[in-house]
């Protein structure tokens, strides 16, 4: 007894948490699995914060339900409200005219529950335990998944990815391993340049590019602390310097003294890879494997033998960085930062593109502080004639402006051209203020010393060279505080390698830490291997290729393919003072009002709602330059290709009815994808949501005769009113539409909008007709009203001319008495 009075409450105790401990970490992995199904399976929300609950029509009676997955999921409708610290719950009142309920309702759950789905609905409930699938998916519900998914389940959806479409099902009897988690670190950043110096690398200026670019890499972009070696390669490869820790800007330039002079000799990419492993091997026992180390690996030419370490590279645990320089570099060469890991690039030899110098820039560290990383503003380059001049803006904003450079590259003279550089106060800076490179690189930088001032840098060059040269201008800065982050530019593709005819959809995240910048000017730039480069626009509009609204992506769909081969990507980004502006980046997460136990409703804290407010006059203008990397296009017809892209599918539809028509909104698509303008329209209606899904073209039509298509991601607007069908109180109408170009392409069938009409009771009297009578009380009610308010205004009229009356007599009687 005593040992248990003294122990047994806490083994119990123990016993206890370590129930809630299991509870806690199951909870937590539902969690993991939710967001996981996001990002590797691509499904989508099964709830939607923004439009809680729709109408449904069962057996001809309305019904407003909670927008979840599955249907069965159990609770009630509760509005709460609170003054001070006491708290009141009442059931939710709905809208006679949308049958929706109130603002401020709330849809709590039973805690207890036999629906074991969705995770990707309400994953904190103890019996979810499973995606929706095909029997138990809600179709009707307005989330996400149906919207993005053509109403598809999250199962239908994950099973279709290459995870489960070549795999049989698990025997129950022989359970799948246990999934092992390892915990990784950061340790300093360790680089080595594997750089190809083969004899194709001597035509195009190829060998003195790729110095230039090396040495902005090790001057400006690598961040200070890390670990850089340097190899190069041909027939054999080279060690030109092992691992050297950047602590000072001695060592960065002791660096640029290893880049390569001259080439040539064949091509063995093999050799430069082994050698860059040799080199990390060697930084002492602190770094006893190669995990996380980084490759950057460069070439123009083809191997034959790559096959060959294709499996150590693999096992390494290093990343690697691909650069292909020309139309020639190996295609095997993105299989090493594919199975890396690694970023991968590609620079044309046309010069005023600055693909190398972007290459370069680009790969900065992946981890670590924000803060150390460089910032590209700038990097831009044009031809220019004897004598002329380029000139141009850089703003620098408020979240950057140390280890400030600028820095000017030509092609062709010897000598500098003459640069003027004036700050936002009026200062400048000369040619000679730049520093020209020791190395011959026809390259002149000037670092801002301190901070550089807010504002906008204006800079004009003059081409002083007896003939037309290439001259370019590229800036770089660091974040201005450690306790403010900087504006920064993500650029990227939807895949890696892409069959035609599918499009490419190009992306452009631009935040402030963890806040979207809204507002932005973001351009891309696409560089085939052959032709023209292509610039399109990126929105943020929430059509097209942009699924959601002002979150801070811009994105594009693009389909203007040269041929075969590499695609380069760089994205130019400008906000301005009067048009930027953050935004906080909302929790998509599902907020539990609370819970339902043992028929007790415990209600949870409010869910705090973020401002804006304190944060819309923190950012000004700005500029912002970022690579993209590269893509590889595949099945390209030679000698050009006709019109196969179809407009892009609408995922915005809106219905409503507006007295006895009905308005539809959506954005317009255009006649390849979202870039154009679609020739019309085909808009379908019917009572049942899966016959309009399934069977569209069986659909009653809308005639849309007179509906002109407007131009890309302009709102299209169309009102109407139904033909042939019967409408009465409680008819609920979904609508979908596709368009069509000029080609009598098609494009998929849009997201399904739908138009519930709800007809408000009028109030009566027992004992009088419906509606004549009703009509009648109000028209006798209304004439009394107004004979009573005529009485009174006559009776104060006539009062008020005795008033005056007697008033004047009184005025005319004074003076008489006085005399």
């Amino acid at each position: 007894n005593y040992y248990f009075k003294r122990h047994g409450s806490y083994c119990l105790q123990t016993e206890v948490s370590d129930l809630y401990l299991g509870l806690l970490i199951l909870r937590k992995a539902k969690v993991f699995v939710h967001e996981w199904a996001h990002l590797r399976w691509g499904v989508f929300d099964e709830y939607n914060n923004d439009a809680p609950f729709y109408v449904s029509v069962n057996s001809g009676k309305a019904s407003v339900e909670a927008t979840r997955c599955s249907a069965s999921v159990t609770g009630k409708y509760i509005v709460q409200s609170c003054t001070g610290n006491s708290c009141t719950t009442r059931e939710c009142k709905s809208d006679e005219q949308t049958k929706l309920y109130e603002a401020g309702c709330k849809f709590v759950p039973e805690k207890t529950q036999n629906a074991p789905a969705s995770i990707m609905y309400m994953q904190s409930l103890p019996s979810v335990v499973e995606f929706c699938d095909q029997s138990t998916h809600n179709e009707k519900a307005t989330n996400l998944q149906n919207k993005m998914c053509s109403y598809h389940s999250t199962w239908e959806v994950i099973m279709n990815s290459m995870d489960f479409s070549n795999t049989s099902p698990i025997n129950s009897a022989s359970p799948p391993f246990e999934t092992a988690f390892s915990l990784l670190q950061t340790k300093d950043r360790v680089v080595c340049l594997v750089l190809d110096v083969s004899g194709s690398m001597d035509g195009n200026n190829r060998i003195k590019r790729l110095k230039q670019a090396a040495e902005i890499f090790l001057l400006q972009i690598i961040e200070t602390g890390s670990w850089v070696g340097i190899v190069t390669f041909h027939s054999t490869a080279q060690i030109e310097t092992y691992l050297q820790q950047i602590i000072n800007e001695n060592v960065r330039r002791d660096l640029t003294k290893y880049l390569p002079i001259s080439a040539g000799g064949g091509t063995n990419i093999c050799a430069g890879v082994h050698k860059g492993f040799e080199v990390k091997e060697n930084i002492g026992e602190n770094y006893s494997n190669l995990y996380g180390s980084e490759i950057v690996l460069l070439t123009d030419g083809e191997d034959g033998g790559m096959s060959s370490c294709l499996t150590e590279v693999k096992n390494s645990g290093s990343i690697i960085h691909t650069i292909a320089l020309g139309p020639n570099a190996s295609p095997e060469l993105e299989q090493f930062s594919n199975m890396t890991g690694g970023l991968r690039f590609y620079a044309t030899d046309t010069v005023d593109s600055n693909g190398l110098i972007d290459a370069f820039s680009g790969i900065s560290s992946g981890s670590g502080n924000i803060s150390e990383q460089s910032i590209q503003l700038e990097s831009t380059a044009q031809s220019v004639a004897v004598k002329q001049w380029m000139n141009g803006t850089v703003t620098v904003d408020s979240t950057v402006g140390n280890d400030t450079f600028f820095v000017v590259t030509w092609d062709r003279s010897t000598s500098p051209p003459d640069i003027l550089l004036r700050d936002p106060k009026g200062k400048e800076y000369r040619t000679s203020n730049f520093t020209a490179s020791n190395l011959n690189l026809q390259t002149a930088r000037l670092n801002i010393a301190g901070t550089a001032e807010v504002g906008d840098w204006y800079y004009w060059i003059q081409n002083k060279h007896t003939d037309s040269q290439v001259i370019s201008m590229i800036v770089t800065s660091r974040a201005a505080s450690l306790a403010v982050p900087p504006v920064t530019v993500k650029a990227l593709m939807n895949k890696d390698t892409n069959n035609f005819p599918n499009p490419m959809v190009i992306y452009a995240e631009v935040s402030q830490g963890f806040l979207p910048v809204l507002g932005a000017t973001v351009m891309a730039t696409v560089e085939p291997q052959t032709g023209s480069a292509v610039e399109l626009k990126l929105l943020d509009d929430g059509s097209g290729a942009d699924i959601t609204k002002n979150d801070g992506v811009y994105s594009k769909y693009f389909t203007s393919f040269r041929g075969n081969g590499r695609y380069n990507l760089k994205v130019r980004v400008q906000g301005k003072d009067k048009t930027v502006r953050l935004r906080r980046r909302q929790s998509r997460a599902l907020y539990v009002p609370g819970y339902i136990e043992n028929g007790e409703i415990k209600m949870n804290a409010p869910r705090p709602e973020p401002s804006d407010d304190e944060i819309q006059a923190k950012l000004g203008s700005f500029n912002r330059v970022a690579s993209g990397g590269s893509f590889v296009m595949e099945n390209v017809p030679s000698g050009g290709t006709t019109d196969v892209f179809p407009p892009c599918k609408i995922i915005d539809l809106e219905a409503q009815y507006e007295e006895d028509k009905i308005h539809l909104s959506w954005t317009a698509p255009g006649n390849d994808f979202d870039v154009g303008q679609a020739d019309r329209y085909i808009i379908k209606m019917s009572e049942s949501l899966l016959d309009l899904r399934n069977t569209f073209e069986d659909a009653t039509s809308v005639n849309t005769s007179s509906l002109v298509p407007k131009p890309a991601g302009t709102k299209e607007s169309f009102q109407f009113k139904p033909e042939n069908v019967t409408i009465e109180n409680g008819t609920i109408i979904y609508f979908a539409i596709r368009a069509i170009d000029n080609a009598s392409l098609t494009s998929e069938v849009s997201n399904i909008a739908q138009a519930a009409l709800f007809i408000p009771p009028k109030e009566s009297s027992p004992d009088s007709t419906p509606n004549d009578d009703v009509i009648n009380e109000g028209i006798n009610i209304l004439t009394i009203v107004l004979i009573v308010a005529g009485s009174i205004i006559a009776v104060s009229i006539a009062v008020s001319m005795i008033v005056c009356i007697l008033h004047k007599k009184n005025r005319r009687g004074g003076p008489e008495l006085r005399m």
